[in-house]
C-alpha cells in the first residue's frame, strides 16, 4: 500500500469514527434544552395566561420596578427591552432594542424618555418611531403585559 492510499484510509477511518461522536454530540443538546425547557427554577416567573395568546415571559415585575426597564435578549419571541409608559405608568412599552441602522442595541434615556443608540445617536420615541437619524426605520414593537409577578411580551 502506497502513502496516498493509507492517507486516504486514514481520512475515511477519521470521518467513520467521529459521526457517532458528532451526531451524540447534537441529541444531547436537544435533550438539554428540553429539560430546561421543562424545569422551571423556582425564582423563575412562569405565564399563568392560556398558550394559545401567544404571550411570553420576558422578567419580573420586581426586576422592571427595581432596574426601571427589563432587558432580554434571548426571550422566545426575540431581543426585547420593556419599560414603562411614561404617559401611563400603569401600562408598558415594549420594543426590540436592535437599532435598525447599525444593529446595536438602545439605551432607554428616563430623563429625555426616548430609546437612544449609542453607536450613532439615532433616538426613537416611545412607540418606536424615528425622532433622529441616520437611522431610517422604526424599532419593532410588542405587546406587554403584566401578569402576577411576570412581565410577558407578544409580538404584535
Amino acid at each position: 500500500m502506497d502513502r496516498r492510499a493509507f492517507l486516504g484510509w486514514v481520512g475515511v477511518g477519521w470521518l467513520a469514527s467521529s459521526m457517532p461522536v458528532v451526531l451524540a454530540a447534537c441529541a444531547s443538546n436537544n435533550t438539554d434544552t428540553q429539560a430546561q425547557t421543562n424545569s422551571t427554577p423556582a425564582d423563575t416567573p412562569v405565564a399563568s395566561s392560556p398558550p394559545s395568546d401567544r404571550f411570553v415571559v420576558v422578567g419580573t415585575v420586581a426586576d422592571l420596578t427595581q432596574k426601571g426597564q427589563i432587558l432580554n435578549k434571548q426571550s422566545a419571541v426575540g431581543a426585547v427591552l420593556v419599560i414603562r409608559n411614561p404617559a401611563a405608568a400603569n401600562q408598558l412599552v415594549a420594543v426590540n432594542p436592535t437599532c435598525p441602522h447599525l444593529r446595536c442595541t438602545v439605551d432607554w434615556k428616563s430623563q429625555t424618555k426616548e430609546f437612544v443608540c449609542p453607536c450613532h445617536g439615532s433616538k426613537f420615541a416611545t412607540n418606536g418611531t424615528v425622532v433622529t437619524g441616520p437611522a431610517d426605520k422604526p424599532l419593532k414593537t410588542y405587546q406587554a403585559k403584566i401578569e402576577g409577578n411576570s412581565v410577558l411580551v407578544r409580538s404584535s
